[in-house]
């Protein structure tokens, strides 16, 4: 029993990956359940014994994806780091989530706005909660003159849309590999902070 468990599992697993890419080349609405099907190598009705719906498997993508981020925020809450070692770690691990979870991290940024309710609301409030934690910290470094004299909402807009911007690089052909993107990423956006 416990083996046909983890075979559902695994196959579950490989649905939602493929899912994943899926989602991010096509966007959500133009991918079909018939499409994931022919990718995962099963009959299209044969997928419903492993997810209830496409619309299922975008949320647990994005959920996943929302939760790794909040635990990583949470984690720099009172650990006496300073505020712009909190900002470089943030800035490290959501270049890391776009160098090494490409698919998940774009379908959780662009596809969002097609989760349906309650989901919507969750992950819309999880994220201006997220998004208010994060200019606190900047608003912080400022106070404690660590950080030039910079509005909060702008740093944190400019650092989350360079992350946005590695998917130029996923496409590229440039070979520079991924420890000498983030530590590049990081120089650029902390110097900018720093005072």
């Amino acid at each position: 029993m416990a083996t046909a468990q983890r075979k559902k599992a695994s196959k579950k697993e490989l649905i939602t990956r493929k899912a994943s890419a899926m989602f991010r080349e096509k966007g959500f609405p133009a991918a079909s359940m018939r499409d994931l099907a022919d990718v995962v190598g099963l009959e299209a009705a044969s997928l419903y014994n492993h997810i209830k719906s496409k619309s299922e498997i975008l949320q647990e993508i994005i959920f996943r994806i929302a939760n790794d981020c909040n635990v990583h925020l949470e984690s720099l809450e009172g650990n006496g780091m300073t505020s712009i070692k909190k900002i470089e770690s943030l800035i490290r691990f959501h270049v890391q989530m776009m160098l090494t979870r490409f698919d998940d991290y774009c379908v959780m940024i662009n596809e969002w706005i097609h989760l349906t309710e309650p989901y919507l609301t969750n992950f819309t409030t999880q994220r201006r909660n997220y998004v208010q934690k994060m200019e606190s910290i900047i608003e912080e470094g400022v106070s404690n003159k660590e950080m030039r004299p910079v509005m909060p909402y702008v740093a944190m807009l400019t650092i989350l849309s360079s992350v946005r911007g590695l998917e130029f690089w996923h496409r590229s052909a440039k070979k520079i590999s991924t420890q000498v993107m983030e530590d590049n990423m990081v120089n650029y956006l902390i110097n900018g902070l720093k005072k």
